[in-house]
């Protein structure tokens, strides 16, 4: 046997790979199921889906976790000298897709990558966020998260590819006559609910061809893996009806962008049961001393986890005032002109939106860095300030300083020196996806801005 086998053969963590008995009933399952392929499914640092697909005779080994993959050819994952990697399944992340061609039945499962020597890749999102999820296990609390995440459906030209034309002119929660945007998105919402999403509402968003489908909060891994695989599945429905799919945050000038609002919250085991660490009838606002303190960790970190929340640079074009883009660092108990706010609801319902995100980011990561910086405040007990309930929007420059209310930054250029500058934005990411990350960021800023742009031309070509 050869010494990089013997390497392999290294056993994985306790836990890391499922207990027999669970992997020969999931085998059993998909046998009934007649699953003919499975993909297992993984996320690159920057958020994309990546899948390695395994027929039925490989389905038992890709169960074991040990299927291999060229992580060299993965944007942020190794050098082409060390790139074998492990894809090791989460059997809890099993479903169906409703998709049964002459093939045969198509199953997936999310998967952590792991190195060839069996040990964590640090730089696997996914990873990232259970370690994040870990720091609040170690103090008996379980993050959930409720992310509400909207897209533009585009219309396709004579050659198929993506146009900005939109297939209507509705605004937000419009009722129109049903044309093909909506056929699209009853669609959409019957295939995630067969596999397993519980879909709370979905509903037209302010600008023509916007959309929003809000599904359940989970805990915070499963809410990121729902993302993933809501994106896959927007954009493989939007396909079939001629239509684009994009989550890209602003799409077209004028118009307001797509964000991805996270509404969070803590649970914590009392009295036999789970119950919300951020609900206190007896406390102004019926917040907890730790909601208050979660929010204040939200509010400081904001300005550099904008890096990762709002990663392009077509993000900080959706962050302009105007648009009821949410650019103002700080808390209200309703209004919705702070980043952050408190929606009505209390008991068990009590939870912080945090509104800044797009749709354009790694979730996992994302997720990460905000429940890092709520748990921040926590630690530090960082004050959350008095909600601020007035309209931002219309308050003058004198008045958000007496406040102290500062602005979201202005570009990814600023974001990142900001994220940079944030000790615990290295902490929570690692050192491999944090240098990675800012490398390939600082990369992208540097092009843009160095392109002449067709507004530059308009404007200055002949004017001077």
């Amino acid at each position: 046997m050869s010494e990089k086998v013997s390497v392999f053969m290294k056993p994985f963590a306790d836990g890391v790979i499922a207990p027999e008995s669970e992997r020969k009933a999931l085998l059993e399952r998909m046998k009934k199921d007649k699953v003919r392929f499975l993909r297992l499914m993984f996320t690159d640092v920057l958020g994309h889906n990546k899948n390695v697909e395994v027929p039925e005779g490989q389905i038992e080994k890709a169960l074991q976790g040990e299927i291999m993959f060229d992580g060299s050819s993965i944007e942020g994952f190794t050098r082409i000298e060390e790139s074998d990697m492990l894809l090791v399944p989460d059997l809890n992340s099993y479903a169906v897709f409703p998709f049964e061609g002459i093939q045969g039945r198509e199953a997936r499962l999310i998967c952590d990558v792991y190195n060839s020597d069996r040990s964590p890749f640090s730089g696997c999102p996914r990873l990232t966020l259970r370690r994040t999820i870990a720091r609040f296990a170690a103090l008996g609390l379980h993050p959930v998260c409720g992310p509400e995440v909207e897209f533009f459906l585009f219309e396709r030209d004579e050659q198929g590819k993506p146009t900005v034309r939109t297939h209507d002119r509705g605004g937000y929660f419009d009722l129109l006559p049903i044309d093909k945007g909506e056929e699209c998105r009853r669609d959409i919402v019957n295939v995630l609910e067969k596999i397993g999403f519980e879909i709370e509402a979905a509903h037209h968003e302010v600008a023509p061809g916007q959309h929003e489908i809000d599904f359940k909060y989970a805990d915070a891994l499963q809410s990121a893996d729902f993302v993933m695989t809501f994106k896959m599945i927007v954009k493989k429905i939007a396909l079939d009806y001629n239509l684009h799919a994009t989550f890209m945050p602003k799409p077209i000038f004028g118009e307001n962008g797509s964000g991805m609002h996270v509404h969070q919250s803590l649970f914590q085991d009392r009295h036999g049961r789970r119950e919300n660490a951020f609900y206190d009838p007896k406390a102004p606002y019926e917040l907890s001393d730790m909601a208050r303190w979660y929010i204040g960790g939200i509010l400081h970190h904001a300005r550099a986890f904008s890096a990762i929340t709002n990663p392009l640079v077509n993000s900080y074009k959706r962050l302009v005032p105007g648009y009821e883009a949410p650019v103002n660092v700080a808390w209200s108990e309703h209004n919705r002109s702070p980043l952050a706010r408190v929606p009505a609801r209390r008991g068990v319902g009590t939870r912080v939106e945090v509104r800044m995100p797009d749709p354009s980011c790694n979730p996992y990561l994302a997720f990460a860095v905000m429940l890092a910086s709520g748990l921040d405040g926590i630690e530090r007990q960082r004050d959350a300030g008095e909600p601020v309930n007035k309209n931002i929007f219309t308050m003058s420059d004198r008045e958000k300083a007496r406040l102290r209310i500062s602005q979201l930054p202005g570009n990814l250029g600023e974001a990142l020196t900001l994220f940079r500058k944030d000790p615990l934005m290295r902490e929570v990411l690692g050192d491999h996806v944090f240098l990675h990350y800012i490398d390939h960021k600082e990369g992208v800023w540097k092009e843009y801005i160095s392109q002449v742009h067709p507004w530059e031309l308009d404007r200055y070509l002949t004017a001077h």
